[in-house]
């Protein structure tokens, strides 16, 4: 009988402990927002992530001559087009540029300034921190203080070539990039 009770406590214990965890755990991830330890592109404290979206589009990008080196060429960039998707891969709005332009499904947006990159691994663009402009327009992106670009892949420069037989060329890469939006707590 002793054995019995001294048994039935250890369950209790351990069903305790496990809907601890169970309860925890979310709490402590959504404490954290995704992107928050990214080295080198951390919002600054007193912020609060209020929107997660997947962009997945193309960025175009023109072969050009070097500024200030005569006779070397350069893929130079100029702007993305993507479609800005919830988690569930619901279409929320539009990231476009120049300039770089976050369009909210709602007609709200924001353009940017950037304050840090920090790489993202070989053939992947940088991440990214962008402090924001006033928002245009009422709605989810009136709020946005930082964006966040994160879990880059694709969208460098192209392998091609660029030379003067190409020069004024113009061509998109796939590229596809988290972006999280934070407001002032």
């Amino acid at each position: 009988m002793m054995k019995q009770h001294s048994m039935a406590r250890r369950l209790r214990k351990a069903a305790l402990a496990s809907f601890l965890v169970a309860v925890a755990l979310p709490q402590a991830a959504m404490a954290t927002p995704a992107g928050a330890g990214a080295e080198g592109v951390q919002v600054p404290a007193g912020q609060q992530l209020m929107l997660e979206t997947v962009g997945r589009g193309l960025i175009t990008y023109e072969c050009r001559a070097k500024k200030d080196a005569a006779g070397q060429f350069e893929w130079g960039f100029l702007g993305p087009d993507a479609v800005l998707t919830d988690r569930g891969g619901k279409s929320v709005g539009r990231y476009f540029g120049p300039p770089a332009t976050w369009e909210h499904a709602d007609g709200s947006k924001v353009t940017g300034t950037q304050l840090a990159t920090a790489p993202a691994g070989a053939g992947n663009i940088p991440l990214q921190l962008v402090k924001t402009n006033p928002a245009m327009g009422k709605g989810a992106m009136s709020e946005v203080s930082y964006i966040q670009r994160m879990a880059t892949q694709g969208g460098v420069a192209p392998a091609q070539a660029c030379t003067a037989d190409n020069l004024g060329q113009k061509t998109q890469v796939q590229y596809q990039a988290d972006y999280l939006f934070y407001r002032s707590v």
